[in-house]
C-alpha cells in the first residue's frame, strides 16, 4: 500500500491491461477499469475495481488515464470521439508502436488540453508489479514527475528517458531488435548442434554465459560509437568475416537454415568495401545507420 490514493483509470483490459488494474488496486488506488468486452472486468470489479459504462465514462473518472490496447490506431478509435474530456488529465499510453504515432498521438492530446506520457512495457504480465518489471516513459518532465510514485507501482525499473514522446516507443522496438538478435543466435546454434544430436538444453549451459560475456561488452562498444573512434582494440572486421564464413558453411552443410548467417555476413562484407575492414566491430554501426535502398 502506498499513501498516494490518485484515482485512475485503466482502458482495455487484456492480459496486460488487467495486471495494470490488479496492481493499482493492491496498492490501495480507486481504480476505474473499461473493456469493449465487459466480462473480461469480473475479476477486477470483485476486488473493487469499478466498471466503467464507456470510454467517456472512463476517461471522466480518474485524473491519470492508462490505455494499453493492441495498436495507436485502436487508441485513436477509442479517445478520438472524447475530444475534450481529457482537458486536464493525463493520459498514458502502454500501447506498443512507433515513435511517430506516439508524436502524433501527443499532439492530438495537447489539442484536447491533456498532458501525454508514452510508455513502454519491458515485461511480461506475470511480473508486473514486481522488481521484475522494467517500464520506460517519455513526455513533459513535469507530468511524469507528478505521477511518479504512482506508475512506480507498475515495476521497480522505471525510467524516464526525456521530453521527446517518441523516446519510449524508440527504445522499445530498439531494445526487441537486441532481443531477438540474441534469441535468433540461439536458436540457430541449437540447431547447429543439434545435427550432431546435442539437446538445446546442453548448449543453452554453454551459451548462456558467452551472453554474458557479450554484454559485458557493450559499454565499451557504446563509448567507441559515440567518439567514432574505430580502431582495433583486439579484433578486426576482416577477422570477424572469416569467422562469419565459417558459420555460412557450417550450416549450409549441415542443411542448417543460413539465411541469417548471411545477412550478418552481407553486412560485414559491406563495411570492408567502405574501407573498414581493419576496424574493430564497432564500426558496423555505419552499415545500420544507412537505409536499406541505399545499399548496394
Amino acid at each position: 500500500m502506498t499513501t498516494d490514493s490518485t484515482p485512475v483509470t485503466v482502458v482495455g483490459l487484456g492480459l496486460m491491461g488487467h495486471a495494470l488494474a490488479a496492481t493499482f488496486l493492491r496498492n490501495g488506488h480507486p481504480t476505474t477499469v473499461w473493456n469493449r468486452t465487459t466480462a473480461k472486468a469480473g475479476q477486477l470489479v470483485a476486488a473493487g475495481a469499478r466498471l466503467a459504462d464507456s470510454p467517456a465514462d472512463a476517461v471522466a473518472a480518474s485524473p491519470l488515464v492508462i490505455v494499453c490496447v493492441s495498436n495507436y490506431e485502436a487508441v485513436h478509435e477509442l479517445l478520438d470521439p472524447l475530444g475534450d474530456a481529457l482537458d486536464g488529465r493525463v493520459l498514458v499510453n502502454l500501447t506498443s508502436g512507433t515513435s511517430a504515432a506516439a508524436r502524433e498521438t501527443a499532439e492530438r492530446v495537447a489539442r484536447w488540453g491533456g498532458s501525454y506520457l508514452d510508455g513502454a512495457i519491458m515485461a511480461v504480465p506475470p511480473a508486473i508489479g514486481t522488481a521484475e518489471a522494467s517500464f520506460l516513459y517519455s513526455g513533459p518532465r513535469s507530468t511524469f514527475d507528478r505521477h511518479e510514485s504512482t506508475l512506480r507501482l507498475l515495476g521497480a525499473g522505471t525510467t524516464y528517458l526525456g521530453a521527446d514522446h517518441g523516446l519510449s516507443a524508440l527504445y522499445d522496438v530498439a531494445l526487441l531488435g537486441v532481443m531477438w538478435s540474441v534469441l535468433n543466435g540461439f536458436l540457430q546454434g541449437a540447431a547447429l548442434v543439434g545435427t550432431a544430436g546435442v539437446d538445446a538444453s546442453t548448449f543453452a549451459g554453454i551459451a548462456g554465459p558467452l551472453a554474458g560475456t557479450v554484454r559485458d561488452w557493450l559499454p565499451d562498444l557504446a563509448r567507441q560509437i559515440d567518439g567514432g573512434d574505430y580502431r582495433a582494440r583486439d579484433s578486426t572486421i576482416d577477422t570477424h568475416l572469416g569467422a562469419m564464413e565459417h558459420l555460412v558453411h557450417e550450416s549450409e552443410s549441415l542443411g542448417v537454415n543460413a539465411d541469417v548467417p548471411r545477412l550478418v555476413k552481407a553486412l560485414a562484407d559491406r563495411a570492408v568495401a567502405d574501407g573498414h575492414g581493419g576496424s574493430d566491430y564497432a564500426a558496423m554501426v555505419e552499415q545500420f545507420r544507412k537505409p536499406s535502398e541505399v545499399r548496394p
